[in-house]
Formats: structure tokens, sequence, C-alpha cells
């Protein structure tokens, strides 16, 4: 089993920055890819950028140039760089891993609040 457990959310002014962590803990070595996904109120959950085991990265279109996804190298934690945050960055944001064992099968943590606003 996999868990994962998110870090680094919080109230930023517009323009600023925050730095989200997810580390993952439990049989890494079966997780194909890890990303993040947001949901605002009233939304729906949307994919906000994800990495696969080969580094390969996707990012939603409004985020592309502001946000990074990331990971160190023994891939247990990623991280999402998010930079000139803007109110409709608000939301509450989730990490989630694609594990493969027999089937797969997606994991999520528990959530963290990001508040964008003056």
């Amino acid at each position: 089993q996999v868990q994962l457990v998110e870090s680094g959310g919080g109230l930023v002014q517009p323009g600023g920055s925050l730095r989200l962590s997810c580390v993952a803990s439990g049989t890494i070595s079966r997780i194909a890819a890890m990303g993040w996904y947001r949901q605002a109120p009233g939304k729906q959950r949307e994919l906000v950028a994800d990495i696969t085991r080969g580094g390969t990265t996707t990012y939603q279109d409004s985020v592309k140039g502001r946000f990074t996804i990331s990971r160190d190298n023994a891939k247990t934690t990623v991280f999402l760089e998010m930079n000139s945050l803007k109110p409709e960055d608000t939301a509450v944001y989730y990490c989630n891993a694609i594990v493969q064992v027999i089937a797969t099968s997606v994991v999520w943590g528990q959530g963290i609040q990001v508040t964008v606003s003056s």
C-alpha cells in the first residue's frame, strides 16, 4: 500500500509563491506516476500537474510557466512550486499516485488548502 502526506499550503497574496510537498510511503516502487490535483468550491477536481516515473511532466494550461512539478532523487517526495499565484488558484490541492501492482489503483492524499487573497 501507498500513503501520501501533503504539506506546505496556506494563505498567500496575489503574485506570491508557495511550495507544496507530498511524501509517499509504503510500496513506493509500485508508483507509476504522481501528481497534484485541485478542487475549488463548487467545481470539479482537476489536474494541475503530474510527473511519471520516467520523469515526463504534464501541466494544466492555466498553470504553465507559473507552476513546476519536481521530485527528489529517491522518488519519494513530489513538490509543486507555485509562483505568480492568482486568486483563481485558490483551492484544496490533493496529491495523488498511480500505483501498479496486479491492477492499477489511485491513491489520494488528504488535501491541503491554498488560498490566494489580499
